[in-house]
This record gives structure tokens, sequence and C-alpha cells, in this order.
């Protein structure tokens, strides 16, 4: 059943699945995204992601897509004070045509201002409740490539301090504008890093973090996941079904028409060697205790206690309903004890 999670310690309450929006725009239209709100709303989802970004694939042409879509489905709704909305800033990047000057994002006091204006512009609202750093500004592990760690004694440009970033946002909280903070694409040193400056009186408190969690990808639990039952800050769990991959319908290099990676060839995540095999294990285990694959996926990640929100994506109203319902899903000791055995053998191929 849907539970409603504390949000860290922001005293806000979200709904344990939360609409996950960055195909609006591109692989949805406006009426679809529409419809795909109002069917969450129905069921009880008071938690809605995007980014400044969003659509994805990124795209100057369709950047802030997203937002606009949500932003128009509020207003034609007047649903803003039913709904717990939470959008992202971009990190480091080269991807200069986020920013009116066309300069490369940072994580600056100067980047996240021009960004948060231009979300809430878009969204039409006066106020986010989640404002998250997309990713850091300085160089880690992105979407299953460690070679953005660049080297010792590397040439990288100066990162922005956490600090700094920090003293950023608290201007956003004290304008108004933003009520709660969050990371995304973190690591542990990083959200340690920005939990200390906050208790020394630096800055808001992060909430939240978004990484991927999923049956290919557990390294939440190496590290991360302690932080939920020690510091109150849970996971909010982007790729539950690994881009559409633990459906078993890319199998063997599979492109089926109108799939995501069939479209825009962005799967190499969860391409990797042994992702095959550990997928066909899941697909046989979901066969064997009598459940469909989104459902065993989907209900491993919302039922993590580390979990605050399992973030769903859909392109239709079909696949979101096929979501929804696995919230009657309930994993037994045994059944789990067969994922572990599984994750034993094939470990995270896709991390």
């Amino acid at each position: 059943m849907l539970e409603y999670r504390p949000l860290g310690d922001s005293g806000l309450a979200v709904s344990s699945i939360c609409l996950g929006t960055m195909t609006f725009g591109q692989q949805n239209t406006e009426a679809e995204g529409h419809a795909q709100l109002d069917l969450a709303l129905d069921h009880g989802i008071n938690f809605i992601d995007t980014a400044e970004i969003y659509s994805i694939p990124p795209r100057p042409e369709t950047q802030g897509s997203t937002e606009r879509i949500i932003g128009t489905w509020l207003k034609a709704r007047g649903s803003r004070d039913k709904v717990i909305l939470a959008t992202k800033v971009a990190g480091r990047s080269t991807q200069n045509w986020l920013r009116a000057d066309g300069a490369n994002p940072r994580l600056d006091a100067r980047n996240i201002q021009e960004a948060i204006e231009g979300s809430l512009r878009r969204l039409q609202t006066d106020y986010v409740d989640l404002y998250q750093l997309h990713w850091p500004d300085r160089a880690v592990p992105l979407f299953g490539n460690p070679a953005s760690v660049p080297a010792r004694g590397s040439n990288e440009s100066p990162e922005v301090p956490i600090e700094d970033t920090l003293g950023a946002l608290a201007d956003l909280v004290t304008a108004g504008k933003v009520r709660h903070i969050g990371l995304s694409n973190e690591t542990a040193w990083g959200l340690q890093r920005f939990l200390g400056a906050a208790g020394k009186g630096i800055g808001p408190r992060v909430v939240s973090v978004q990484n991927a969690y999923n049956l290919l990808n557990r390294t939440y639990e190496e590290a991360l996941a302690e932080f939920a039952a020690r510091d109150g800050v849970g996971l909010l769990a982007y790729s539950p079904l690994a881009q559409g991959y633990l459906t078993g319908k890319y199998l063997g290099g599979a492109r089926p028409a109108g799939a995501r990676s069939t479209l825009f060839n962005r799967g190499q995540r969860y391409e990797k060697p042994g992702t095959d095999a550990a997928i066909t294990a899941y697909l046989a285990l979901a066969a064997e205790v009598g459940l469909s694959p989104v459902a065993l996926a989907q209900a491993w990640v919302t039922s993590r206690p580390f979990v605050t929100s399992n973030i769903i994506g859909a392109t239709s109203i079909a696949q979101l309903q096929e979501t929804l319902a696995t919230l009657s899903v309930t994993l037994t000791p045994e059944i789990e004890a067969k994922v572990n055995a599984i994750f034993q053998l094939h470990g995270n191929p896709a991390p």
C-alpha cells in the first residue's frame, strides 16, 4: 500500500512513490504529462520530481520543457497545495546553453540564483518544496562512468566549496523560494561534508539524496544507506527498473520500437558485462514466485528501509498503472532471500 514517509527532518511526509517526469516534453506531450499527473494525484501520490535540465536527453531546444508542463498542470488544476514539488539545479557542466550568458554551469551563487528563478517561472509557483543539486560541482563517478573522476594532480578547475554552495541555498530558503534542500548523484563523502557544514551553522541541512538504486545497482547500500537510520537522510531512488532493462525487453541487444534505448541510445549504463546474466536471473525469480518483472523490481526498491520514496517514470498510462499496482505487492522473507542469493552471484553489474 502507499505510505507517507518523513522527508528527512523537513516535517513533510511524502508518498512512498514519487512521480518522475523527465519524459515530459520529448517522449510525452503536454496532454500526456497532465494525464500522468492526474492519475498519480488520484492514487494518493503527493510527490513530483523534475529538474531544470529536463526533458531527457538534455537538449537546448527542450530544456525546461518538463517544468513548463508541470507548471501548466499546476495552474490548470489549482493543485499546488496538494503536492510536494522537487526540482534540481544542474551541477558542474559544459552545457553552457543552460545559462543566459553562455558560461558553464557551476554550483555557485550566481548560477543557483539564475537556475531557481527559471524553474519557478516555468513551474508557475513562488517556491519549491525540495531543491536538489543534480550532481556535485566536484568531479565524481557520474551515471555509471568511473572515468569522470580526475586523476590526482590533474588540471581540473577549482571546485566551488560546499560551504559556498550551502550559503547560496541558504539565501533561497531565507527568501522563501526553497523550503528544503537535497543532493543527487552524491557520494558518502559528499553527504557527510554537507551535513558537517550545516552542523556548524553553514546553510540548511540536507533532507534527502536522490541516487540510482535498483536490482542491478545496489551500491547505495555500501556507504550511504546508513545515513537514513543515523542522520535521517533517506534515499529518493531513481531508475528502479534500470531504465527498463529489468523488464527484459532489451535482453540480447533487442531494441523494441518506441522504447527509450531504441530512440536515444542512452542505455550503456545497463549494457555492461554481466548485466544480461543478472537480468535473466531476476526474470526467472519473478516467474518462480508469480510476480511480473516490474512488480519484483519496484517492490524491492519501495520496501527498502532506507528508501524515502521510489521515483517511478512512465511513457504511457498503462505503464504507470502497472507500477502503481505494485503497491499491493509484499515481498516475503523467502523472496528477499532469493533476491539476495542472486545478488551474491551477480553483484552490481551496472553501478
